[in-house]
């Protein structure tokens, strides 16, 4: 991990839908290379951050730079043309992981890793069969390249997912909760999957209520409460006896 690189940097960021203020004015940085999870109630505004990111959510105010590139969210509900071409570049140097899967029904596992490069990347479509295979197997699922989401459970739809977020060969993926609508019996499977993109130096930045993988994987965990980031800090410090009393409320109800 480079923590002189910074490939997220947060100033300011606000939003609102209607009178409800999600984001009030957050402020906070990733370096390359880190993993750092985003945890807080229901409510705190950690998704908002997160699909701020990569401008599915539009920011009221406030500067985000992703992979270097430095987009200043006022009056965005208009873009320029100028903004529309950086929120653009950043969205092909990152991939969002989501709790709904988003894989697409009418293709298959191979396919759906593929529609990016092809698509997007304008990657040879056997350049990107080869990639995929590649990737599918890395996740576990090479057996299943062939079949449509509708016959796979919902870790292997995660961990297709996850191949399809890596075939984009991004700087940073954003995981949106992707183990919160698993059984547990089958959150393990992407959570080690996660950690091993983790342990290839991949900058991931992960809203997740997975305790131990945080405790184990995380370099910091932000903690959202209210809109804001109101803690910052190690897993060690987060987790351990010295917590403040919030983060101490909070980790007792998800875990009980």
């Amino acid at each position: 991990m480079n923590t002189d690189i910074r490939t997220i940097e947060v100033r300011g960021l606000s939003k609102a839908f209607g009178d409800n203020h999600v984001l009030r004015g957050v402020d906070f940085s990733v370096s390359k290379g880190e993993v750092v999870v985003v945890m807080g109630p229901s409510g705190s505004g950690k998704t908002t951050l997160l699909r701020s990111l990569n401008f599915l959510e539009v920011p009221d105010a406030g500067s985000v730079t992703v992979c270097g590139i430095d987009v200043e969210c006022n009056g965005l509900s208009k873009p320029s043309r100028q903004n529309q071409k950086k929120i653009r570049a950043i969205r092909q140097r990152t991939a969002m992981v989501f709790q709904s899967f988003n894989l697409f029904p009418h293709r298959t596992a191979l396919e759906n890793v593929m529609e990016g490069p092809v698509s997007v990347k304008g990657v040879p479509r056997a350049q990107a069969s080869e990639r995929a295979i590649h990737l599918l197997t890395q996740v576990g699922l090479a057996a299943k390249a062939n079949e449509y989401p509708a016959r796979l459970s919902g870790g292997q739809k995660q961990r297709v997912a996850i191949a399809r977020a890596l075939a984009m060969d991004p700087e940073v993926i954003f995981f949106d909760e992707p183990t919160s609508a698993l059984d547990p019996a089958l959150r393990e499977d992407v959570l080690t999957v996660m950690r091993d993109v983790a342990k290839a130096g991949m900058t991931m930045l992960i809203v997740t209520h997975e305790v131990r993988f945080a405790r184990d994987v995380a370099d910091r965990v932000v903690f959202m409460d209210g809109g804001v980031v109101a803690e910052d800090t190690t897993p060690q410090a987060f987790f351990g006896e010295g917590s403040s009393p919030r983060v101490r409320q909070f980790l007792h109800l998800i875990e009980t």
